[in-house]
């Protein structure tokens, strides 16, 4: 059956009115939490699990596929309004989407938003239909050896395209990767820098420190410096792109989608790891790099079109190979085995009008998102109107009830508010923030990853230079490490995590 005729079979599945229904519930649901910080895609589909036993094997999917990348989508709005990263991919949008905003273009950003997610999610869902089994034969070329080189080659990069100190660019990813490694040892059971205490147990979770660094740490500069009046509303110019800034997300917009779809497919990558690369990316491809940070359009458009590509991307070792890449592709399993049916290498051929079903719902549902979002746009950006002494305390309960959510944790209340005073002395000694998440989202991975390859090749490290993937890798490191520290490179070292405020 060619891919035209399979087509048709996906639409004739997904175009029925209760998986058009189940398509818009999912949606809607995912743009829903996105905005909403702390209450994620995960929590949420766990949630639905039970749902889905009332339901048609292709109207789960559908139903939880949409929910997961609404989620992106939705991630971006309070990201760019409030700097308030509704979702762990949106932490790189708020560096220019809120200066944008700031600078009274958040329609335009929220928009270019939009728009660059259509773009990456069309073009993923494209790449699943034509690519899917070859291309997850490319997840399983990599080892445990080698997802160290690609985790340590993330850090790197955070490193050497942060802004100022190479040594405080070091210490901020450091930090994270300490923070990462709180809690129960998973190998052996040990408490490792509780000090002792009950809630650091179960480990430090991303969302009370990133609503910390970013929300609370805004609200504490903002007052700090304007002795406690705040930022004064933004007049906001317009709602829409002009047409030369239609044509300038385009080629930023098809980047990301690549660098998404690329670390989409691997176990582990996703749409954060995915948001981050395609900002640093396009940060070294720009003429004027200084604009990043200040406002850049570009700067919005990659990430967010990498995070949209990779959640959609992380279907392909999933339906193709049975390998869930994330938790949330392993709950998509648990849907797909609840209803009987197995993912694997002859699920395509088993289940031709379930797979194409569910990639024909990706087209539909990332429509749906746009004709959803962009009406939102007049009404998202009267958030900007509001005076601040209304603003803050409205973000800060936002803040906390979203933290509470995950885990009815009041502890992780107090985790945030620790993070937001340690975000601003952060900003106060000019210590950039976004890595420390880097660090703490990758910290987890890598020490698993690492542990595995020991535990392969017996304790000896020669591993990571016996297998070409890692060596190659690792040798970039190296050489981009070198590099910075060389002192004319150092004096030119541009910022990418950049918080000008």
């Amino acid at each position: 059956m060619g891919i035209f005729e399979s087509l048709v079979l996906g639409l004739s599945v997904a175009c029925t009115p209760s998986n058009l229904m189940l398509c818009f519930a999912g949606c809607l649901l995912g743009t829903a939490i996105g905005v909403l910080p702390g209450i994620g895609p995960l929590a949420t589909m766990a949630m639905l699990l039970p749902v889905t036993f009332h339901l048609s094997p292709a109207g789960a999917l559908i139903m939880l596929a949409g929910v997961y990348y609404g989620a992106q989508y939705g991630g971006s709005t309070t990201a760019i309004l409030l700097k308030l990263p509704g979702e762990a991919s949106s932490v790189v949008t708020c560096l220019d989407g809120h200066e944008m905003a700031l600078q009274g273009n958040a329609g335009v950003a929220l928009a270019v938003a939009a728009l660059s997610s259509l773009i990456a999610g069309c073009l993923t869902t494209v790449l699943i239909a034509l690519a899917a089994p070859s291309l997850a034969e490319v997840a399983l070329a990599f080892q445990s050896a080698d997802y160290v080189a690609v985790l340590i080659l993330g850090l790197v990069a955070a490193i050497v395209l942060s802004q100022g100190s190479l040594l405080k660019a070091i210490a901020a990813i450091l930090v994270g990767v300490l923070l990462g490694i709180i809690g129960t040892d998973v190998s052996t059971g040990e408490h490792r820098l509780t000090f002792g205490l009950a809630p650091l147990v179960d480990g430090v979770g991303f969302v009370p420190v990133a609503m910390g660094l970013f929300g609370v740490a805004e609200i504490v500069s903002n007052l700090a410096s304007t002795a406690g009046h705040g930022t004064q509303p933004v007049a906001v110019k317009r709602l829409w792109p002009s047409r030369a800034e239609l044509k300038a997300l385009l080629f930023p917009s098809l980047r990301g989608t690549v660098v998404g779809a690329a670390f989409g497919l691997l176990p582990g990558g996703g749409p954060t790891i995915g948001a981050f690369s395609a900002y640093s990316l396009e940060k070294k491809l720009s003429a004027t790099p200084a604009r990043f940070g200040r406002g850049a359009l570009e700067g919005v458009a990659a990430p967010e079109a990498a995070n949209n590509a990779a959640a959609q991307a992380s279907f392909i070792p999933m339906l193709s190979l049975g390998i869930p890449p994330s938790a949330l592709m392993a709950l998509m399993i648990g849907a797909m085995m609840i209803h009987g049916i197995a993912p694997g290498p002859n699920f395509i051929v088993k289940q031709p009008a379930l797979f194409w079903g569910l990639i024909a719902s990706m087209l539909i549902g990332n429509l749906m998102l746009v004709l959803l979002n962009l009406p939102l746009i007049r009404i998202w950006v009267l958030l900007l109107r509001v005076p601040y002494r209304y603003l803050y305390p409205s973000i800060l309960v936002l803040c906390c009830i979203g933290t509470y959510s995950i885990s009815n944790s009041a502890a992780d209340v107090l985790i945030m508010a620790v993070f937001g005073f340690v975000g601003w002395f952060m900003k106060k000694i000019e210590i950039e923030p976004a890595p420390v998440l880097m660090g703490l989202v990758l910290g987890p991975m890598l020490e698993e990853n690492f542990r595995r390859a020991l535990a392969v090749s017996g304790g000896d490290p020669i591993i990571f230079l016996q297998r070409p993937i890692s060596a190659g890798l690792l040798a970039v490191s190296a050489a981009l490490l070198v590099a910075a520290a060389l002192p004319w490179i150092r004096r030119k070292r541009e910022t990418v995590f950049t918080d000008p405020l």
